[in-house]
């Protein structure tokens, strides 16, 4: 083994050791790299808040929307379009009381097509959200 200690006409090396100074900075982006929060993306939802307002004496009508996983969705049984919710949205508030909205996405739906849909429903305006179906899951965690 030989260790190189200048040229060949015994000049010195001038060449810089950059050795210690990759070494300082993969040390620093490891450090930036666990100080990065995990990003998330979430779909924020109001929920409704408690209040100590009597509920309303006449039973509201309810709507299901129901997403499979091929991408289809009915609203209460009839097929609908990622196009035609809002006017069904938009028609079901006009009614008084509120009719509540049953939200049932199924577990092998893409999160993509469910995410659409809830962007929709908020933008929509939408107080009377329920998710039914996650029951199967309580047993999960």
């Amino acid at each position: 083994m030989a260790m190189s200690g200048g040229k060949d006409d015994g000049s010195p090396m001038m060449d810089m050791n950059m050795t210690p100074m990759i070494d300082v900075l993969l040390v620093l982006l490891i450090l930036f790299i666990m100080t990065i929060p995990i990003q998330t993306h979430a779909v924020k939802v109001d929920l409704p808040v408690n209040t100590n307002n009597p509920a309303p004496p006449v039973e509201p009508d309810k709507n299901k929307l129901i997403i499979y996983p091929n991408d289809q969705m009915t609203w209460n049984g009839q097929p609908v379009t990622e196009q035609q919710l809002p006017d069904y949205l938009q028609a079901s508030l006009q009614k008084t009381p509120e009719p509540e909205l049953h939200f049932q996405p199924d577990p092998e739906a893409r999160y993509e097509t469910v995410d659409k849909v809830l962007a929709i429903i908020k933008r929509s305006g939408v107080s009377k959200l329920g998710f039914i179906g996650n029951e199967q899951y309580g047993s999960a965690f």
